[in-house]
């Protein structure tokens, strides 16, 4: 399989002259199966351009199939869907997956299709569309690859994929906050709690459980995809916000046993040369130890191919 990026960027898309190379379109990427139709994951605002490139393939006929993986229906990982051209083409048809609360997962994407949000229904759409809810530990094929999931710490909830398929493994853990001082849940954490305070014994035995969860997914995963929006300074400033920093991405990779780390979910406020900077740091941190890491940062069209390609 191969995967390529088509949105990093994690809160807001940023355009613009300093993130030019890694682009500023949020969280979209395509894991795309040999001789297969794709699997994206989240349907950022990069999910336009790739719907783009899919029309000049049997999606421009409407002969095109493709399943797409929400983690969590946060704006910038679900607001490209108004925009993705397949879904305009009669005969596509579009299988959508994720983990909702409280509403009909339906429901929630055609909200934002709604009027006087978007002038374009969700029911208007041409392309056959079919939605299904997942609980945590859910597994599931899609042709060939078989797909599994789990719950990451991050607001409301969001969950973690790993996909299977020719021979290798990719794991996709975005958005999420270390397992360490916070449980996030339904509540809205809107002032940075002490971290000096020692957590309930129940709240540690879920974070440790959570944890447990998502290195057990990424077990000896080809490629891991992890939420490193904040650098750790950053990550102590504004431990309520739900996002990880490299330190802790490169641990739960370590413990996974994962071959190759993938920095994922830039904060929007980084520029192309700071991310190189934070690289070539953790690029050096990753190389050390009792295990070798390979490190990459996400950037778009960056492709990595995997296993039997």
């Amino acid at each position: 399989m191969r995967v390529k990026f088509w949105g990093v960027r994690g809160s807001i898309p940023v355009p613009g002259r300093a993130t030019s190379r890694y682009g500023g379109n949020t969280s979209c990427v395509e894991v795309r199966p040999k001789g297969a139709a794709p699997i994206i994951i989240d349907a950022g605002t990069g999910l336009r351009r790739l719907g783009k490139s899919l029309m000049e393939e049997a999606f421009g006929d409407g002969r095109g199939e493709t399943s797409i993986l929400i983690s969590h229906t946060h704006w910038d990982h679900v607001q490209g869907l108004p925009f993705f051209s397949p879904a305009y083409r009669a005969g596509n048809k579009i299988q959508i997956y994720a983990r909702q609360r409280d509403m009909h997962l339906e429901a929630v994407f055609s909200q934002q299709n709604n009027s006087p949000y978007f002038p374009v229904p969700l029911s208007s759409l041409e392309a056959t569309m079919s939605f299904h809810e997942l609980v945590e530990g859910t597994k599931f094929h899609i042709g060939r690859a078989k797909v599994s999931c789990t719950r990451l710490n991050h607001p409301w909830i969001a969950m973690a994929y790993r996909i299977e398929v020719d021979g290798a493994v990719v794991v996709y853990c975005a958005d999420t906050a270390p397992f360490t001082d916070i449980l996030f849940g339904r509540e809205f954490i809107v002032k940075a709690p002490s971290l000096d305070e020692p957590l309930p014994a129940d709240v540690v035995e879920e974070l440790a459980r959570m944890r447990a969860g998502v290195v057990e997914l990424a077990r000896g995963a080809d490629l891991l995809i992890y939420d490193t929006q904040f650098t750790k300074t950053e990550y102590l400033q504004r431990p309520h916000w739900g996002h990880s920093h490299p330190d802790d991405a490169i641990q739960i990779a370590r413990d996974a046993g994962a071959k190759q780390l993938c920095l994922f979910h830039h904060a929007p406020m980084r520029t192309d040369d700071e991310n190189d900077q934070i690289l070539a740091a953790y690029r050096t941190v990753a190389a050390h130890g009792d295990q070798p890491l390979a490190l990459v940062s996400a950037y778009e069209g960056l492709e990595i191919p995997l296993g039997d390609e």
